[in-house]
């Protein structure tokens, strides 16, 4: 498939109002509009004055331990005819290295089989009690109506105590993932995520570290399994039991069920604290098409559960960007810049951090950064207004207690008070501990851990328009860019020089080789294409037809319904609207488009349509991958850079100045190599093509070209 293609493609899909389109099918009803509803007149110009701190009562938990040192907390609840388990495993986090992500695989295996059933016996045996159960690399939750609480009780203690991984589930969850790297590989916010844990952490620290697809590819089903009999100990565990069961008859499942469970000793770790820099850096990880920034402002905080700082800290976040308070009213409500613009300061017993972030259009990305700072610097010298404060109080007293309305919570609030080694009352005391924070406790605090000064300004977006701007926050004036996975670069080498003999024209021919060379591709005289992608929970099915030596048609639906059809036959071409009964012919640009995908295989043709194509060098990403850049320019100016894998010769990359395309998953079809995979990012959206059928030389007929 081409590159314009798949640009005339997205644009049709991103001008179509889908819902409308479902709403206004034939056969269905139109929407009744609902008579106007009176409503009152406020004074928004007047804040509402603050509701008064609610009066909150915490439910009790009991709790047992059994000989192999496995906590158990147990919450009455008898409203509802359920149970609810919730198992916890309390172990340092682990350097992963190059393997990293075996640990998250391993924890999924742990549902896919014992040594007394296989993955299809416990699904089951789950779903004939109604039940529902997941594991994790920390643990297992599960949860069914009480009459099934043994039978249920008797699945979890089979995987906890004879969990045995094979082969087979492995390498599912292996595809599954891959699958997942592949869907965020264009995903700013999982760029930002991954990058960032490097910055702060380094990638020799388990915060640091990401999975990606090399490593993935390294996990072995010995170092899943070792996993497993290392961490899977009671002494280390701890599981809360929720609902509709007294203690007695808890103690007695659990001893039953739980406790042949043998202990074992799990070393803990300890790891430096990373600290946050030593004065504030800039962090650009380039994306050339991107329209929008995604930008964070983060380091390294020390705040440990249950120090005294804790609750004054939160508050104190809370009242910058902890919900829709000052970052959110400073950079949406006041200035439209974003949807939302938020931070966050979580204790962690290993290392916290503070982070600040929001997504804005790339021309005001360096005032989103500027407020955000102007932010930090107010909370650390202006003392907050009562009023405020008090809101801010009201409204986490208010989160806290409708956090009460699930019983999980008190069984969390159980096992954290048992982790974190918590006074007794640390949660009875709560409230009035919240109710306490002073102003002065807020700006202290705000001195103590929100540090503009010292904070790594990290930007996933476009270079080219956001990255002189960004100097002036950087103390040294220059701005670092890294990779997609957290690797520094200098940009001005990333490009390696091709090597000598090395031409646009050898890299365009090598391409014509990969995919099956000159003689056979001469031998097509017709292409069909199909392709699906699935756009607001709706599958969108493309369809394409070439024929030599200049027809193309493009037809996009869903279904039986045709959104868009367009026609190009020897310099005429149309976009039909068949919803709507329109047709109109195609303008000059769009002519100008259409024409060279009228023609199979185009790159065999660039002398003869005029385009030309300059190698800029050879470029090296992530992984070890090395790339000919090559940018092509059509006849009327339009330019696109072309990435052809060095190894294999094949294209991989197209971009121009409004979008990417990534090409993969190249495929035999009688002799010639097409990608079946196409990823588009286009206008802030990204879009997934599988193709599901190609066939070549159908004799398509002449008809279906024909211009009315």
């Amino acid at each position: 498939m081409k590159t314009k293609t798949l640009n005339i493609i997205f644009a049709v899909l991103l001008s179509l109002p889908l819902a409308a389109q479902v709403k206004n099918k034939p056969g269905t009803k139109k929407a009744v509009t609902p008579a106007p509803v009176v409503k009152e007149i406020l004074d928004r110009s007047k804040r509402p004055e603050p509701a008064p701190a609610p009066v909150i009562k915490i439910g009790d938990y009991q709790s047992f331990e059994l000989a192999n040192g496995l906590k158990v907390f147990v919450v009455e609840n008898h409203k509802v005819p359920r149970v609810s388990y919730s198992l916890v495993l309390d172990y340092s986090p682990i350097v992963e290295g190059d393997i990293a992500g075996y640990v998250d695989i391993a924890g999924q295996l742990l549902r896919t089989g014992t040594t007394t059933k296989s993955k299809d016996q416990i699904d089951e045996a789950v779903d004939f009690i109604g039940a529902s159960l997941n594991t994790t690399a920390e643990g297992l939750n599960a949860s069914c109506l009480t009459k099934h609480n043994e039978e249920l009780l008797s699945i979890m203690s089979d995987i906890i105590l004879n969990a045995s991984f094979k082969s087979e589930e492995l390498e599912k969850i292996r595809t599954q993932t891959l699958s997942g790297l592949e869907a965020e590989k264009n995903e700013p916010k999982a760029i930002s995520a991954r990058v960032k844990g490097k910055l702060l952490f380094s990638s020799m620290h388990p915060y640091g570290e990401s999975m990606n697809e090399e490593s993935v590819k390294k996990v072995t089903l010995d170092k899943c399994s070792e996993f497993y009999k290392t961490y899977f100990k009671p002494n280390i565990a701890y599981l809360a039991i929720v609902g509709d069961i007294t203690l007695p008859e808890a103690k007695l499942l659990v001893e039953k069920y739980l406790s042949s469970w043998q202990k074992g000793e799990v070393l803990t770790v300890n790891y430096p604290s990373p600290k946050a820099p030593a004065k504030t850096t800039v962090a650009l990880v380039d994306r050339p098409n991107a329209v929008q920034t995604t930008l964070s402002i983060s380091y390294p905080v020390d705040l440990k559960p249950g120090t005294p700082d804790v609750i004054k800290a939160k508050v104190t976040n809370s009242i910058l960007g902890g919900g829709t308070f000052r970052l959110f009213n400073n950079l949406r409500e006041k200035h439209g810049w974003t949807y939302g613009a938020y931070s966050s300061l979580t204790p962690d017993r290993i290392i916290s951090k503070f982070d600040a972030t929001a997504e804005v259009r790339n021309p005001v990305t360096d005032s989103a950064v500027e407020q955000i700072l102007y932010e930090m610097n107010r909370i650390r010298t202006e003392p907050v207004p009562n009023d405020e404060l008090t809101m801010v109080k009201n409204f986490m007293m208010g989160n806290f207690g409708r956090s009460l309305e699930n019983p999980q919570t008190v069984a969390d609030f159980a096992i954290n008070t048992a982790r974190y080694n918590l006074p007794k009352d640390y949660y009875a005391n709560y409230l009035t501990n919240l109710s306490a924070v002073s102003a002065s406790d807020v700006q202290t605090m705000a001195q103590k851990y929100i540090r503009p000064d010292n904070a790594y300004i990290l930007v996933v977006g476009k270079g080219d328009d956001i990255a002189s701007k960004l100097k002036r926050f950087s103390k040294s004036g220059d701005v670092q860019y890294y990779d997609v996975q957290g690797n520094w670069y200098d940009p001005s080498i990333k490009i390696k020089p091709a090597p000598a003999g090395v031409t646009a024209e050898t890299v365009l021919n090598g391409y014509i080789n990969a995919i099956g060379g000159a003689k056979k591709l001469k031998k097509v005289k017709d292409v069909t294409i199909h392709a699906a992608a699935t756009m607001q929970g709706m599958t969108i099915n493309l369809d394409m037809y070439s024929a030599i030596p200049d027809k193309f048609l493009l037809q996009v639906g869903s279904g039986a319904m045709v959104f868009a059809k367009q026609i190009y036959n020897a310099g005429k071409g149309v976009s039909i609207s068949p919803m709507n009964g329109e047709t109109k012919p195609m303008e000059a640009e769009e002519l100008e488009n259409f024409k060279d995908q009228a023609i199979v295989f185009s790159e065999m043709h660039f002398a003869e349509l005029g385009y030309k194509s300059n190698l800029l060098g050879i470029e090296e990403e992530a992984g070890g991958k090395s790339f000919y850049k090559l940018e092509v320019i059509t006849p009327s100016g339009q330019k696109s850079t072309d990435y052809f894998d060095v190894t294999t010769g094949l294209k991989m990359k197209v971009e121009t100045k409004d979008n990417v395309v990534e090409l993969d998953d190249y495929r035999d079809v009688n002799g010639i190599k097409f990608p079946y995979a196409m990823n588009q990012s286009m206008a802030g959206q990204s879009f997934k093509f599988a193709v599901t059928d190609i066939a070549i030389n159908t004799k398509l007929k002449a008809e279906m070209f024909e211009i009315k």
